[in-house]
């Protein structure tokens, strides 16, 4: 929450209490569209028309933010993970994943810059235009804050190995489950199944050292409800009142 408010103070200063609303009806919104898509809009949608364009922009930031550090510490932790244990990966059809998501994203973004590939209801000159006015502290703040989530949610993962008295040790357990986060990442799906996603992920990488499985779905279970089936429930209460919602006027323009 704390995140998105000094995303959104780069066009307009919004309270605490305002960036909680909208973090909670976005991920509300998020649970019911493919790839989380619904979030773009819930946040919109507490905006004027003449803002929204640039919340939308401010809301891919944070989750390209929060997908690069999943990236990075997934790449460690699957490094490690892969080099302590014989995994049977075909490594080369990963290799040849890679190269051509790489490459698509390279061209994609080669034709953006040069106006060749259109976003409707974007421009892509304005787009980078306006991601380099955009201060560096606020791009720092952004990605502080997205590994700061990010290893929370990771250590609350450790944490309830520990509760369920599960004997692994921390770097062992960070090794899977940043792997775990990283695979789950790439793997396109409604967020209301991110539950099953993880959670068969999960079974197969603790499998590997012999981690009990009800556990394992108890733990995975016992995260998606924390972290997300409770706050959904409060943000469903902002997403069923979105006719009453104070949109921001354009006179309050910082």
């Amino acid at each position: 929450m704390h995140k998105w408010q000094k995303l959104v103070s780069f066009i307009k200063k919004i309270s605490f209490y305002d960036a909680l609303k909208q973090s909670l009806s976005a991920l509300t919104a998020s649970l019911i569209t493919p790839n989380r898509i619904g979030d773009y809009a819930a946040k919109a949608v507490h905006y004027s028309k003449s803002f929204r364009k640039r919340i939308v922009l401010l809301n891919l930031l944070s989750h390209m933010a929060q997908m690069s550090a999943t990236l990075i510490f997934g790449v460690i932790g699957f490094s490690l993970f892969a080099s302590k244990y014989s995994m049977d990966l075909p490594y080369f059809k990963l290799g040849r994943m890679l190269a051509l998501v790489l490459s698509i994203g390279l061209i994609a973004a080669l034709g953006i810059k040069q106006n060749r590939i259109k976003i409707k209801g974007f421009e892509p000159s304005k787009i980078f235009e306006f991601i380099r006015k955009m201060p560096l502290k606020i791009h720092l703040t952004n990605f502080s804050f997205s590994v700061i989530r990010y290893l929370i949610f990771s250590y609350q993962f450790y944490f309830l190995l520990c509760i369920f008295g599960i004997d692994v040790s921390y770097l062992n357990a960070m090794m899977i489950i940043t792997t775990m986060y990283l695979i789950a990442s790439v793997i396109p799906t409604f967020f209301i199944l991110d539950i099953v996603v993880k959670g068969s992920i999960a079974l197969y990488l603790f499998d590997i050292v012999g981690v009990n499985n009800l556990t394992i779905l108890c733990i995975t279970l016992l995260m998606w409800i924390l972290n997300f089936v409770f706050p959904s429930i409060i943000g469903s209460f902002y997403v069923l009142n979105f006719k009453s919602l104070n949109v921001v006027p354009d006179t309050q323009r910082e």
